[in-house]
């Protein structure tokens, strides 16, 4: 597992040279912001044992100003238990994803929930914003909010897909095997608290 220090080093590099890279007008200072973000991806190639060229594709990928990438995860009740999907490598998430660039936010996790749990589904409230790098590992090369929504299934049925082969409702304390770089049991648990609650004011980090 690469040192997640080392590669927040790393990020938080790339992060200053693609903002110099947008803001400078001097050639010499856009030169050197350039050799910065070459640094940081070979950094982030060696500590992840990605291949160079492959780091720059998705790490240096970009320009403007960097912001994190949005992550949802949407909670469906039914009764006391959770609905969660298998995702393809064997282990089991709630329904939810990358938030695509032309849609919104809760666009996004009602997408998700159809796609990879064939449900309908409307948002109810957010759960939590939270910091990835404080909850989930491996440690990414860029920054992740994830978006934990409460949401209400209004109908529909799982058929296996692209993304996931099965889908069933667990209890907190009969959680499976689960992926934790897309969700930890205590994300998980966030969101029967603010399923119980009857006033739930949305984590911040």
């Amino acid at each position: 597992m690469p040192n997640s220090q080392l590669t927040q080093w790393a990020a938080k590099l790339q992060s200053i040279a693609q903002a110099g890279l947008c803001y400078s007008e001097s050639s010499f200072d856009q030169e050197r912001y350039q050799q910065i973000r070459d640094i940081a991806a070979e950094m982030m190639a060696a500590q992840t044992e990605m291949p160079l060229e492959k780091v720059k594709d998705i790490f240096c990928g970009e320009s403007g100003y960097q912001t994190p990438k949005l992550d949802t995860r949407a909670a469906i009740f039914q009764g006391d238990r959770v609905l969660l999907v298998k995702e393809l490598d064997g282990r089991w998430s709630l329904p939810g994803g990358w938030v695509d660039a032309d849609i919104s936010v809760g666009e996004s996790a009602v997408k998700e929930v159809f796609e990879e749990a064939g449900l309908k589904a409307s948002i109810d409230l957010v759960v939590a914003i939270q910091d990835r790098d404080r909850h989930n590992l491996p440690t990414y090369p860029w920054k992740v909010c994830k978006v934990l929504v409460l949401c209400t299934a209004l109908g529909g049925e799982f058929t296996p897909n692209t993304e996931t082969s099965e889908s069933g409702y667990f209890a907190l304390d009969e959680l499976p095997p689960l992926s934790e770089h897309r969700n930890t049991a205590e994300q998980i648990a966030l969101c029967f608290q603010a399923k119980q609650a009857e006033h739930w004011k949305t984590v911040i980090e």
